[in-house]
């Protein structure tokens, strides 16, 4: 196969990380977590979102795994998710002993099927976890309504959701808890990094408990205790400074490289309708209310051996297309663990024809045009 000369991704970059992490290094002489650069990065989310709390983490998986001690979530306990999703979000919840109940798609946004939920929900339910894939939000209005109704946590992944929103308001701030990445694949980066989007300010002390190791050194340092102690469970999940310095030149462009993905996705959408049209790929779905980010841009095509053809055609050119997530209810982990409730209509099926095309901060218009170009002449069109 020839090399790659689109990759599917490129890590943002916007010229100022290494600026900030000397910064972090030489002038703050403090790379350990909760320095300058992570109170401004969980500043910037709070005011962004509207959320009450946010702690930047070590990932995504850790903040979900602090949402669930948050949520005291345990042994005997059943949280219900969909199946289409990165093994994260089942595994924060089976390391507490509790059992990921997945219920099956909408096939027009892959988001869970609100219309699933109620009828999943057992005594033993305690939380549910809709995922906002590629950045589109999940119906919350039914979900929350659910939850209120049944005495329920909603915790969002909203890995792929910055800046995404949902009637007017920000994905991750709509549930009780919310779980933002900032892994080298998504539009803001720190190499590997999220954050606990926190509602209630109630839950805002024991998190920061949660995440400094068991101990009150947040009080501490804020001045509101003498000295600090071990006084509950924890771990360690703080990032390093130097990732939030090189987080943080990029939110400071937040809104320039929102816009910029999103025009390169409308520029696949333009260019790839022709192909919808004629009945031959779905191109991604926005339902009314919901605002994207430009996270990614997918296709559906007729099956997996399509799919297959057309990533081995792509990359012949040099364009390097992907898929993902093997739903996790068919994988060993997943059958050992959790279960699948009601019947698998689209979960399966689905995640066989969707394909991915190169989408970052760095794309140009150009490479888009040139990849919209081989899936057409790959249809004949």
């Amino acid at each position: 196969m020839p090399d790659i000369r689109i990759p599917f991704n490129k890590p943002p970059y916007t010229g100022r990380e290494i600026e900030y992490i000397t910064e972090a290094v030489e002038k703050n002489r403090k790379i350990c977590g909760d320095g300058p650069f992570t109170k401004k990065c969980d500043a910037w989310i709070e005011k962004r979102t509207g959320t009450t709390k946010s702690l930047l983490t070590t990932s995504c998986t850790h903040a979900t795994e602090l949402a669930a001690l948050l949520c005291g979530i345990g042994p005997g306990d059943e949280v219900i998710m969909p199946s289409y999703t990165f093994v994260s979000t089942a595994n924060a919840f089976v390391l507490r002993g509790a059992k990921p109940v997945f219920v099956d798609i909408r096939p027009d946004t892959m988001n869970i099927d609100e219309t699933r939920i109620e009828d999943a929900v057992t005594e033993r339910t305690k939380a549910i976890v809709p995922v906002h894939y590629a950045g589109v939000a999940c119906e919350m209005d039914t979900i929350m309504d659910i939850a209120a109704r049944h005495g329920l946590y909603v915790i969002e992944d909203a890995a792929q959701g910055v800046l995404s929103t949902y009637k007017g308001r920000a994905l991750g701030a709509i549930g009780d808890f919310g779980c933002y990445s900032f892994h080298e694949t998504k539009n803001y980066s720190m190499g590997e990094g999220g954050a606990l989007l926190i509602k209630d300010q109630k839950y805002a002390e024991d998190a920061e408990i949660l995440r400094e190791k068991g101990t009150n050194r947040a009080k501490f340092y804020r001045g509101q205790i003498d000295k600090y102690t071990w006084v509950n469970l924890g771990s360690s999940y703080l990032p390093g400074e130097m990732n939030a310095a090189y987080l943080w030149a990029q939110l400071e462009m937040a809104d320039e490289i929102n816009e910029k993905r999103l025009s390169l996705y409308r520029l696949y959408d333009e260019q790839l309708a022709p192909l919808a049209e004629k009945g031959l790929i779905e191109r991604p779905y926005i339902p009314e209310g919901c605002v994207n980010n430009g996270h990614m841009y997918y296709i559906k095509v007729k099956d997996i051996e399509e799919r297959t053809r057309l990533i081995n055609f792509l990359g012949e050119s040099g364009i390097m297309a992907v898929f993902h997530y093997i739903p996790l209810h068919t994988a060993p982990a997943g059958r050992r663990f959790g279960t699948f409730f009601g019947e698998d209509r689209y979960t399966t099926r689905e995640s066989e024809r969707l394909l991915r095309l190169p989408m970052y901060y760095e794309l140009e218009p150009e490479e888009v045009l040139e990849i919209a170009g081989k899936v057409k002449e790959f249809y004949c069109v």
